[in-house]
């Protein structure tokens, strides 16, 4: 993938994290001194968007290593010598 790409999906991973922070948090207006799942209504919602952000945040970081991986290789002769100097 191109940088720009994997820039794009770690701020589109970094938007979705903030969002279901949000949603993880938000409580209706019947909430009581306890805890109760049912003031909570999008947590739901919030774990899917986590989990979707971490694929994202997972799919640039082996995109990224792969290609730092093979601009690695590239600078290497055939003895194993570095030959970008």
């Amino acid at each position: 993938m191109k940088f720009k790409t994997e820039v794009s999906l770690l701020s589109l991973a970094l938007l979705l994290f903030v969002v279901s922070a949000f949603f993880y948090s938000y409580q209706t207006g019947n909430s009581s001194v306890t805890l109760n799942w049912g003031s909570y209504p999008y947590q739901g919602y919030s774990l899917g968007l986590v989990a979707f952000g971490s694929v994202l945040t997972l799919i640039a970081f082996v995109s990224y290593s792969k290609r730092g991986k093979s601009i690695y290789i590239e600078t290497l002769d055939f003895s194993g010598k570095d030959k970008s100097n």
